[in-house]
Formats: C-alpha cells, structure tokens, sequence
C-alpha cells in the first residue's frame, strides 16, 4: 500500500488523466465484446426460467390427475356399495309382510339407485378433467421440446462467442488492471462511479467542438484552458464526466472537428 500511495505522489495529474483515458479506452472496448454477445445471455436465462416453469407445471398437472384418478376410484367403491346394498334391499322385498316396509324398501333401492347416478355424474366429470389434464401435458410438453431446442441453439451461439471473445476481453482486463495503479484512489473510485451510471459507460471524455464529449453541453473558455493546462481533474458541471483535452488524449484535430 505505501509503496502504491508513494507511486501516486509521483505521477503528474497529466500522466494520471493520460492513464485514465487509455484506461476507458481499454473498458469501452470490454464493453463492446460484451455488446456483441448482445441479449443472448439473458435470452438464455429467460428460455431457462421459462423451461423450469413449465417442467413444473407438467408436475402439477401429473398431481392434478393423481387426484383424479383418486376420485374416481371413490366413486367407483360408492357404486359398489349401492349396488350391494340395492341386491339386498331387492332380496328383502321378496319377504316383506306389509305395504309400509315396502314402501321403505323401495325408496331406499330407488335412493341407491340416484347416489349411482350422482356417483358415474362425478365419475364423467373426472374422467373428462382427467383427459383435459392430459391434452394439456402433452401440449405443454409440445413446447417444452421447441424451447429446449430454442436453448441448445442459443446456449451454442453463446459459447461460440464467448469463446471467441475470451482471450481478447481477458488480455484487455489484464490490461486495465495494469493501468490502475497510474490513477489516484479518489480519481479511480469516481470514474468507476461515473462509469456506472453512464448510459454508453463512459467515465472521461475529451472536449469536442467546444462542449463536453458526453453530455454535449458547452464549457465556457476559461474551463477550456483549465482542461488544457493538466493542472487539475476537471469534471463536467453538467454530467459530472472527467474531462480532458483532445491533444492528451492523442486524439487528431480533425477527429475533434468530425465526432458527433
């Protein structure tokens, strides 16, 4: 750490702004390898999520039919057992002794008769849900099998650019570290900063036109020879970007005069 703080003590503010430039000109490049592999990652984590939650609702639906099935079986015990208990009832008329007990008689075979009814009703219905149930497993299964087929082809492309790109963004973050150590701590952390909240990620730029090349916003003269002169970290009172003239940056005249 001293031997850190000693070497900032001996950089000039024109070598630590130099640095930084070439810093964000390391970093913009990371950023675009990270712009070509696009939306893929998060397309990838979407068809993923998407996937999970399908496979879940298949399992729903297996639970749902399990049920069902379970219902179905009930009704069928219920049947059985009105069944049974109307051949004893109809046994019994054969050997009533008056009207009273066969009327009784046969308002319970006649009840028996409308829980079987009641119980194939239930019985329908399930099976109906049972089949919904199904043709619903299978058409979900259906997409199931696009997407994962969608995924294999994307996860493809991304390890195809991913491996593309590796050794390039891994030489350039190398890089980068390289060059911290050329930027005060306080200056580094603000760059970091503003980076971070920078729409196009970038930390430090240089004077166009006579406006701050982030913000596009004009810099009276006297901040111009400010920026100039290398005395100083100068930030933009607009955006809040790190400012440098064109020159440090080794940035031609009339590249000045053409950026937008």
């Amino acid at each position: 750490m001293a031997n850190d703080n000693k070497q900032e003590q001996t950089l000039t503010v024109e070598q630590r702004l130099k640095a930084l430039y070439e810093l964000q000109t390391i970093l913009s490049e990371i950023d675009r390898i990270k712009t070509i592999r696009g939306e893929l990652p998060l397309e990838v984590k979407d068809l993923e999520d998407q996937i999970a939650g399908l496979n879940t609702r298949v399992e729903n639906y297996g639970h749902d039919i399990t049920e069902l099935n379970r219902n179905v079986a009930s009704e069928k015990e219920k049947i059985a057992n009105s069944q049974q208990l109307i051949a004893r009832y109809k046994e019994q008329l054969d050997n009533v002794r008056n009207n009273r007990e066969f009327d009784l008689l046969t308002k319970e075979v006649e009840f028996q008769e409308l829980e079987i009814q009641l119980c194939e009703k239930h019985i329908h219905e399930n099976t109906r849900a049972i089949d919904n149930k199904n043709a619903d497993i299978a058409s979900t299964k259906e997409k199931l099998a696009d997407l994962e087929h969608i995924l294999e082809e994307k996860r493809k492309e991304l390890n195809e650019i991913v491996s593309e790109t590796r050794q390039e963004e891994e030489s350039l973050r190398e890089k980068a570290k390289a060059l911290e150590p050329h930027v005060d701590e306080r200056t580094l952390a603000a760059f970091k900063r503003i980076r971070k909240n920078a729409r196009n990620g970038l930390g430090i730029v240089y004077v166009q036109r006579n406006a701050c090349g982030g913000c596009f916003n004009r810099i009276p003269p006297q901040r111009q020879l400010e920026i100039k002169l290398h005395k100083k970290v100068i930030v933009c009172e607009y955006c809040g970007r790190i400012m440098i003239d064109p020159e440090l940056a080794g940035i031609a005249e009339a590249e000045v005069n053409t950026a937008q």
